[in-house]
């Protein structure tokens, strides 16, 4: 080994050299890691299921008019008062965004359209007093009471069924048939659905009750298919949805009873809800009492929980 002083001083670059290329190496490779983990600590995918407003698909100025074209499904016949006054307040603040890089100064009124059976039809318009001048922001809040902090739906889940309803009685058949025709929805709710792109008369119950939980605050992020955050307030809820119908038992499976209560208690969150179109097993009952930050929102109980967050 070379122990003259120009060899020492090869050895100690080479040293620091090796120690350099390490160090970057490992770097590189935790910076790859956490990027691809986008922050493990909740494994959840920071996308909204849904826009918490109307989708604008399309917007222009002709003769004088700002057309603004919305994603929301129209129902038959004449046109809800609640969705017509929140879509024309919605265009307003839509025109009001535009104007910061378009040059509308020759707008004098604002008209709102939203489709019905694939074709665009006029919702409402506004008249300005002056070209170019919008009125003051004026949408319509939807519920009111569910901007309060102090409003907790869960608070209310101890009114819902708590014991089975008697499934002999209720289901005997081998298949479900869609539980949303009978659901009753208010006319502030149902505007709210239409606004984020959903037909209250196609969508399964699931879907449903998502949409009212965006409508009450909650802002919804999708770790997986059926699997969900709903964060308000700060305060993190675990959401699992389980609403096939059809063919299957009409009864929750046991097996996606224990799946919910396993995950729920991995995932760190304040509460847990499982959302489905299915018939409540005697299981659940047990299991609620156990774990009071945990409810299942079964079939006898969606309307009831829809009224919970729905109503003051």
């Amino acid at each position: 080994m070379d122990q003259s002083p120009n060899g020492v001083v090869a050895l100690v670059v080479v040293i620091v050299v090796a120690v350099a290329v390490l160090v970057g190496v490992a770097a590189l490779f935790f910076a790859r890691r956490s990027h691809s983990s986008g922050g493990a600590d909740t494994g959840s995918v920071s996308v909204e299921t849904k826009p918490s407003g109307p989708q604008v698909a399309d917007f222009h100025v002709s003769e004088g008019s700002a057309l603004v074209y919305f994603e929301v499904p129209i129902a038959a016949g004449k046109v809800d008062s609640v969705l017509a006054d929140l879509l024309i307040a919605e265009a307003v603040e839509v025109v009001r965004e535009k104007r910061r890089t378009l040059p509308l100064d020759e707008v004098n009124r604002v008209i709102a359209f939203g489709r019905r059976d694939g074709d665009w039809i006029e919702i409402g318009r506004v008249e300005l007093d002056t070209p170019g001048t919008l009125p003051p922001p004026m949408v319509p809040e939807l519920l009111p009471h569910a901007s309060r902090p102090g409003f907790d739906p869960f608070d209310r889940i101890s009114d819902l069924p708590q014991s089975p309803p008697g499934l002999a009685n209720t289901a005997t058949a081998e298949t479900l048939s869609p539980l949303v025709p009978t659901i009753k929805l208010s006319q502030a709710v149902e505007a709210g659905i239409r606004a984020q792109g959903l037909d209250p008369d196609s969508v399964d119950a699931c879907v449903l009750v998502l949409g009212v939980m965006r409508l009450s605050g909650y802002a919804i992020t999708e770790r997986s298919a059926d699997t969900m955050d709903a964060v308000r307030f700060g305060q993190r809820i675990f959401l699992r949805t389980v609403c096939q119908v059809g063919l299957d038992h009409p009864e929750l499976p046991e097996s996606q009873v224990g799946r919910f209560v396993v995950d729920f208690i991995s995932s760190g969150a304040d509460r847990g809800l499982l959302i489905t179109e299915k018939f409540s097993p005697f299981e659940i009952y047990d299991r609620e009492r156990r774990e009071p930050r945990m409810r299942f929102i079964t079939r006898e109980r969606v309307q009831g929980f829809i009224d919970a967050l729905a109503v003051e």
